[in-house]
């Protein structure tokens, strides 16, 4: 081919290029268009391993749109407060939040089960549960009634048991006993004699530090060092029984949601599903270390007795009871949950639970 012929040849070519990039132009407008959302958070900032799943998602789904679709993050009290962050997105003042389902339970207490529920599923099972096992369409089935769509955007793993002011031994200790506690929990200790507060997080130590409640329970040991509870209240127990795996999740006003195009839909369920990872993995690395500082700092880790676990446990099934013989979205979303704990659990008592007593005996031991 002589160098005339090419470049005509080259020409026509470039030309076809130009015309079908013109004709399609519009389409990819169609389907990349600028998006701004406001997301609120029913955390303060200064509680990073939670926040900063917010933030995440919001860096991750602009990246993934090269910038078209933003996501502004406001912190616990900036535009709503934080216990009503649900109220904020179901009505469309902003477009999504970050916060925790069981905060609403006082709407309804199937919202208990986005987060967490008395003697419950842990972290692995929690993720079994919303991804493989229907969890998340029964969840957002639900949801749907309050104009809201929700996806897993974090979770802490088992929590510790909170902060008290005096030992806790009998379920008598417990009577009488003022404590922050969140979700349906409060309905359980109550058949307990405890009275239940509940509190935003940034409301907690004031109230602990004057006595208003006497004993609060919050995450863990990396958030629990950050509020400074071990200052006001020394005994350190565990483990909440209450949340064994509470997810954090991001709801999204529903129409909006489903305005969106179905590749942002996808790019912010995958954003979404990674701040659900990278929170846990946080908690377990940064925990271990928080807690070796609190115990230096005086704290007192004491375990919660067999008499109070069971007593608990007993009274999380009569409210449970009550609850699902007149709730039939509480008791759909319940019976989910314990088929797949009646199962899980025969599997992960051989391999999982063998394989860590095995090494945390060889952590004690020192051979590690």
């Amino acid at each position: 081919m002589d160098r005339r012929s090419f470049f005509k040849k080259a020409g026509a070519a470039s030309a076809g290029a130009v015309a079908a990039s013109a004709l399609a132009a519009p389409a990819i407008a169609q389907e990349n268009p600028k998006v701004n959302w406001r997301l609120t958070s029913s955390f303060p900032k200064g509680l990073d391993a939670i926040f900063d799943a917010a933030t995440e998602i919001a860096a991750n789904v602009s990246e993934a749109t090269g910038g078209n679709f933003n996501i502004q993050v406001f912190s616990a009290g900036e535009i709503v407060p934080a216990l009503q962050a649900l109220d904020a997105v179901s009505s469309g003042t902003v477009e999504m939040a970050h916060t925790c389902s069981y905060y609403y339970v006082g709407k309804d207490p199937a919202f208990a089960f986005g987060t967490a529920v008395p003697f419950g599923l842990n972290a692995r099972l929690t993720n079994s549960w919303f991804y493989q096992a229907g969890g998340n369409e029964l969840l957002n089935e639900f949801l749907a009634t309050y104009n809201t769509y929700a996806l897993p955007a974090g979770n802490t793993g088992a929590q510790m048991g909170g902060w008290f002011r005096k030992e806790i031994n009998t379920v008598d200790d417990l009577k009488g006993l003022k404590m922050r506690i969140a979700g349906l929990t409060g309905k359980v200790v109550e058949k307990l004699g405890v009275i239940p507060q509940q509190l935003a997080g940034g409301d907690v130590y004031p109230a602990l530090e004057k006595g208003t409640i006497d004993a609060t329970e919050f995450v863990g040991p990396y958030d629990d060092q950050k509020l400074g509870f071990y200052k006001v209240a020394k005994y350190y127990y565990y483990p909440a029984w209450w949340e064994g795996g509470p997810t954090v999740h991001a709801f999204f006003n529903l129409e909006k949601f489903k305005g969106l195009p179905k590749s942002y839909r996808r790019i912010l369920s995958d954003a979404c599903a990674m701040a659900n990872t990278n929170m846990l993995a946080k908690y377990d690395q940064r925990n271990a270390h928080a807690l070796k500082q609190l115990v230096a700092d005086g704290a007192v880790l004491r375990p919660f007795s067999q008499e109070i676990l069971e007593a608990s446990f007993n009274a999380a099934q009569e409210v449970y009871a009550g609850i699902s013989a007149t709730n039939a979205n509480f008791k759909k979303l319940y019976d989910s949950q314990q088929a797949l704990k009646r199962d899980s659990y025969l599997w992960m008592q051989l391999a999982e639970y063998s394989f860590d007593t095995f090494m945390m005996l060889q952590q004690r031991a020192g051979k590690l």
